[in-house]
């Protein structure tokens, strides 16, 4: 890519907090920002200026949806479209319908980019999964083309998740295998065809497009960054029973089943808290709520006073891109556990510890070992605050810019 690419960038929700046009915005290579819906453009701005505590729960999420940075006149956001998508997604009855609802949601995504047009752009920047026709008509057109595999691939995806339905019955209403499933991984080989650089959070992506048989030799590993606190919290080992903090859905994907059996060999000596929507059915939500708080989900300004209580954060994830919460861990000074399939920054035994995935035993373990040793956790919070730098998003910027 030369200095003068000009991208199109198209996005559904606000995925990093729409750090990817930002970027690419102060770095003076956007041509135009396409998305759903957003605080900013329509009519959601109209109520930006409501007081918080007349502010329902779906709106503050909303209204969180800010593209900072981006100047409006270089965003287009198709509010009525993102509104009946929401909608749908939200009164869908059963998996497979939601995943029909988003499957052809993000066609008429891609459609009504076409309709608008690309303007000056000579570049494209897209999202794995929701691209497939902007893709086509790039390449086609001789742009260059850029896509982000933000999760593992389809295939590995849906092995990884079989395997955890099959050992936690009952806890998630499983997606048997059809049609639509094995269009989606038709969709995901044809965008890396016509994609000239793949971006990939972890090297458990990349690992995963190779494993499948797909461009490794286009993909770049690019870890993510967020913006870090402006006042960090004094952090030290808190009184009583180590308290340990999960943020994300509530569900076999993010290893919750994991986090549950740690709880149990943890009994009287940790308290757990997940913060996030739950997904799980009710015979998972009593099992859990025996041993770990459950809070549902929360708005984004509400997250910070959960990573302040915590004195260790936990993702035992089955399946990720690279999950930006452990970044936001990280930058609030919590030593954090997660597996590789986390794809996460951290270093094991520096900043946190790598476990096994599917490995109850060893995160207890881990959690022991911290609360029998809270050196090791001022330890691990001096470490992490070295590395602030590496996980700001300034040094994310650094490193998609060097890679696209």
């Amino acid at each position: 890519m030369t200095a003068e690419s000009k991208y199109t960038v198209a996005q559904l929700g606000a995925r990093m907090h729409y750090s990817v046009p930002r970027i690419l915005y102060e770095a003076g290579l956007l041509e135009h920002f396409y998305t759903d819906i957003c605080a900013v453009k329509g009519w959601p701005r109209l109520f930006r200026n409501l007081p918080k505590r007349m502010q329902p729960g779906g709106l503050k999420r909303l209204l969180g949806r800010v593209p900072g940075g981006v100047p409006l006149e270089e965003i287009t956001a198709f509010t009525a479209f993102g509104f009946n998508y929401a909608l749908q997604r939200q009164w869908a009855t059963s998996k497979e319908e939601a995943a029909l609802i988003q499957f052809e949601a993000r066609k008429r995504f891609c459609q009504k980019i076409l309709d608008q047009g690309f303007g000056n752009a000579n570049a494209l920047f897209v999202f794995s999964n929701e691209c497939l026709e902007l893709l086509e008509y790039a390449k086609n057109t001789g742009l260059k083309t850029v896509v982000e595999q933000v999760i593992a691939p389809q295939p590995i995806y849906n092995r990884l998740m079989k395997s955890e339905q099959e050992a936690y019955p009952g806890w998630e209403e499983p997606i048997a295998e059809n049609q639509l499933q094995q269009e989606c991984v038709s969709r995901e080989y044809s965008e890396w065809k016509n994609a000239d650089v793949i971006i990939c959070g972890s090297d458990f992506v990349k690992d995963g497009i190779k494993e499948c048989g797909g461009p490794v030799e286009r993909c770049k590993v690019v870890p993510y960054g967020i913006t870090t606190p402006s006042v960090r919290p004094k952090r030290c080992r808190k009184d009583g029973p180590l308290r340990v903090l999960t943020v994300g859905a509530v569900g076999l994907r993010k290893g919750s089943q994991y986090v549950l059996e740690a709880a149990k060999q943890m009994k009287g000596k940790a308290v757990f808290r997940m913060v996030g929507t739950v997904n799980v059915l009710p015979k998972a939500v009593e099992q859990l709520r025996q041993h770990v708080q459950l809070t549902g989900v929360v708005p984004r300004s509400e997250v910070k006073k959960h990573f302040e209580w915590a004195d260790v954060f936990l993702l035992p994830s089955i399946c990720e891109g690279s999950a930006t919460v452990t970044y936001e861990a990280l930058s609030y000074g919590l030593p954090v556990i997660a597996t590789p399939n986390t794809g996460s920054i951290v270093k094991d035994g520096f900043d946190g510890f790598i476990v096994p995935v599917r490995d109850a035993s060893t995160i207890a373990e881990k959690l022991e070992y911290l609360t029998d040793n809270p050196k090791i956790i001022s330890r691990m919070i001096e470490r992490s605050t070295a590395r602030r730098m590496e996980t700001s998003i300034e040094a994310y910027g650094k490193r998609l810019l060097t890679a696209i």
